[in-house]
């Protein structure tokens, strides 16, 4: 169709309107929270991606923690295999259960996630470990949204 288009991320288009000035954020009631952040496989590995997410979680004067394996060793959480999609393959375990664990091996309050299979299946791993109530899982533009001020 002739069109030549720039595709970013939400969460690179969302750091260059903070640092922009176009939307500014307070911590609110994320402020001292424990956020830890699963890197998406096309993000991260896929398009070499890994600051714009946390530059933009930093925004919420939040303590960010890192889980054991992120950025280029994150663990895929298993929707981009498709795991979501079907039934589990035979294993020890579930992908998502395993992500889950180490993301709760934390201690967040939150656990942020810039794609939402990964939302979905993050979500998953923490009602299997009966967390839910204890841990949120967000998407970065959905903690933003309620720091922010548009």
């Amino acid at each position: 169709m002739g069109g030549t288009y720039e595709v970013v991320h939400h969460t690179q288009f969302i750091n260059a309107l903070l640092k922009e000035g176009r939307i500014k954020v307070e911590g609110g009631d994320f402020k001292g929270k424990r956020i830890t952040f699963h890197d998406p496989c096309y993000l991260g590995r896929g398009n070499n991606e890994y600051e714009a997410p946390r530059e933009v979680l930093l925004k919420l004067d939040a303590a960010l923690v890192e889980m054991k394996r992120s950025k280029q060793n994150g663990l895929c959480c298993g929707a981009g295999g498709a795991q979501m999609f079907k039934e589990a393959e035979p294993g020890t375990r579930e992908v998502n259960h395993e992500r889950g664990e180490e993301a709760l091996g934390t201690s967040p309050d939150i656990i942020a996630a810039g794609c939402p299979f990964c939302n979905t299946m993050l979500t998953d791993g923490v009602k299997h470990f009966n967390k839910e109530g204890e841990v949120k899982v967000m998407d970065v533009a959905e903690l933003i949204a309620e720091a922010g001020e548009l």
